[in-house]
């Protein structure tokens, strides 16, 4: 996993410290298997695994074994001191059951078949979550070093017309009101810069907290965010509007079946149920009494070992009522899940749309965008070499150059909301990758 993600061990100031390069790719495989809400959900199917085999357990044969002594102080006794009993007895005894006829089981086996489908359902939906989140943390921070890098050129773009400016106020071709306002140009950038740099800081580790790496690993971000354009353009291929396998919707389904179910179990503890046992012993009582009354045994013990089966009928005729009022529990349950159910349908097909909206808007805020930046460019170019000519002015040459980095900023805010509206559409309609 990490190979692909190309772990890079560098010596630094304070001892040895690690580098991490990402791909997207890279990025969701690390936190589809290390982050711990997606491991806590697996662990949560292992566990219905476990309690499915409990249940399965129930149809088993149930097989017990005990012992016991008893030693009596006071035995009884008739008229004339005759004593009945021993003074020691030894007893083992074994029994065996197996059902042969539980309706409240095998409804219960199906009841957890769906509980585990939840599970799996409850794993899907947290890998989903956590896919979309990763994606936005990656795509954020390639926002962010885009808008750096185009903040630093426009500073080097700005030091270089102060540069010039300075020259030509020092020959005396330029006033001083047109350096002051370079230089003012060029320090309302810096603050701003400073600022992206912590967003990018902040960016990264939402990322690594996501992808569950310690804070000390430095992460490296592969990739360009105006270099994602095509993929912009063929993402919109493919999309609808079916929300179908969304994980919230088919959660909800899957919580009405288990209800279902759970009424069946509840309904299938009226029927009777039909077990077999058998039971054996071997009882040890101490003769001495009775050879102390002339019985002609020398044995000290005199032992028995009954064994018995048959088969028991169990049937239910009255529970307090508790079986009744746990069906109207059940049935109240199911008639809330199926409200819930249909409003939340009404509410994916609103955010699917507005997804669908969003992504249309994004894309086409891109192509407008893309021609802006064009037309900046040129029109900086324009003014500058006006500027350099003597026929135009600092601040029609300084207008030009914010217009310019503006307009490409916007262009990358355009494919940055295209992408994590893309990852929020994915999202509703329930696609892991």
């Amino acid at each position: 996993m990490f190979l692909t993600a190309g772990l890079v061990f560098f010596s630094g100031l304070s001892g040895v410290s690690a580098q991490l390069r990402l791909t997207l790719p890279a990025a969701l495989e690390i936190a589809l298997s290390e982050n711990p809400t997606v491991r806590v959900a697996e662990m949560e199917v292992e566990r219905y695994d476990y309690v499915k085999r409990q249940t399965w357990g129930s149809l088993l044969p149930q097989l017990t074994a005990s012992g016991s002594y008893t030693r009596s102080i006071v035995k009884s006794e008739m008229r004339g001191g005759i004593s009945f009993g021993a003074d020691n007895t030894f007893a083992v005894q074994g029994d065996l059951t197996l059902p042969l006829f539980a309706p409240s089981v095998y409804r219960t086996l199906k009841m957890n078949d769906t509980q585990r489908a939840a599970a799996v359902e409850a794993a899907r939906s947290s890998r989903i979550d956590l896919a979309a989140e990763v994606r936005k943390a990656f795509y954020n921070i390639l926002l962010a070093e885009q808008s750096l890098a185009v903040l630093r050129e426009s500073e080097a773009t700005v030091q270089r017309t102060v540069d010039d400016t300075r020259v030509q106020y020092r020959n005396g071709l330029a006033s001083e009101y047109d350096l002051l306002t370079a230089q003012v140009q060029l320090s309302n950038l810096r603050p701003t810069i400073l600022q992206t740099e912590n967003s990018i800081k902040l960016a990264k580790l939402m990322l690594k907290m996501y992808l569950s790496l310690p804070e000390e690993v430095e992460i490296e971000v592969e990739g360009e965010l105006d270099a994602m354009r095509d993929e912009v353009l063929a993402g919109t291929e493919g999309l609808t509007a079916d929300v179908s396998q969304n994980s919230s919707l088919r959660s909800l389904e899957l919580q009405e079946e288990l209800l279902e179910r759970s009424l069946r179990a509840a309904n299938a503890g009226r029927l009777p149920t039909l077990a077999a046992f058998g039971t054996a012993s071997w009882t040890g009582n101490d003769m001495e009494p009775f050879l102390n009354m002339g019985a002609g045994d020398d044995s000290r013990y005199f032992w028995t070992h009954p064994i018995s089966v048959g088969v028991q009928l169990s049937v239910p005729i009255f529970a307090g009522l508790t079986r009744m009022n746990r069906s109207r529990e059940l049935k109240n349950q199911l008639s809330q899940i199926t409200l819930q159910r249909v409003y939340a349908r009404q509410q994916l097909d609103v955010q699917v749309r507005s997804a669908l909206n969003d992504l249309l808007t994004a894309r086409e805020t891109m192509f407008a965008q893309e021609k802006t930046v064009e037309q900046a460019r040129k029109a900086y170019r324009i003014s500058d070499t006006r500027y350099r000519a003597g026929a135009g002015t600092i601040l029609e040459l300084n207008s030009a150059q914010l217009s310019q980095t503006q307009a490409q900023l916007n262009y990358s805010q355009a494919i940055y909301d295209y992408l994590t509206a893309k990852a929020e559409y994915d999202r509703i309609v329930g696609r892991e990758r």
